[in-house]
């Protein structure tokens, strides 16, 4: 889960400042009005006929952005905002001079403040091989290492109304001519990502033990050693 706080530093007028540059920026959120038809999403026992028998597995899925798929996508209902890994936007060849200034402080990683890079907005497509729904979406750029490549808050599954069944391991959503879109969650990937999170969170451990970074030691690993598999979309 993320959430994201202003800061408590600056002076009065600087919280000012920030608070008209966050009224613009929702100002911008909004401006794509949601035109899709008024269609029920609904989840039936066909939609669970595939389904491998977990014990509440994340959904994971994988999006289309600046002309590659990116996998490790996580559907995070509990987040705040729409995120994406400083390793995963050098996987898509992005410059940081691209990146916008975003002066909110950003929780929810161990409870503890995350250097938020800035944030970008990129056309983002969601697919299930058939119909195809694009959209805007500002990611905050984090730099922190992660098994995921970008997680999904509510900002985006709320605008583009879609619903996501963890029972199922789907999401829905509607085209914008109506026709449902249905994604289904790469089991097999998030098992691997949860295995991967665990490692990360005793290698973590292990290094506030031992910050000396002996030979071999979690210190001297390359957070980016898995980066992300963004091969290019046909």
């Amino acid at each position: 889960m993320v959430r994201s706080t202003p800061s408590l530093e600056g002076s009065q007028e600087e919280d000012a400042r920030r608070k008209k540059y966050a009224r613009e920026v929702m100002a911008v959120e909004v401006q794509e009005v949601d035109q899709t038809p008024d269609v029920n999403l609904v989840f039936t026992k066909a939609d669970r006929q595939d389904v491998i028998p977990h014990d509440n597995d994340q959904m994971v899925i994988s999006i289309v952005t600046k002309g590659r798929r990116v996998h490790r996508v996580l559907v995070d209902q509990g987040s705040s905002a729409d995120v994406m890994f400083w390793s995963t936007f050098n996987k898509l060849q992005l410059s940081p001079e691209q990146l916008r200034p975003y002066t909110v402080c950003l929780y929810g990683f161990a409870e503890d403040h995350v250097e938020v890079r800035g944030h970008i907005e990129l056309r983002t497509t969601f697919t299930d091989g058939t119909t195809t729904r694009t959209t805007n979406i500002r990611y905050l750029v984090v730099n922190v290492p992660s098994a995921y490549n970008i997680l999904l808050g509510r900002p985006t599954l709320n605008r583009i109304g879609a619903v996501a069944f963890m029972r199922h391991m789907k999401m829905k959503l509607l085209s914008l001519e109506g026709t449902m879109i249905t994604i289904k969650s790469n089991q097999k990937e998030a098992k691997k990502c949860y295995e991967n999170s665990l490692i990360r969170r005793e290698e973590c451990s292990l290094l506030a033990l031992d910050p000396r970074g002996k030979k071999g030691s979690p210190a001297q690993r390359s957070p980016e050693r898995d980066g992300p598999n963004l091969p290019k979309t046909c």
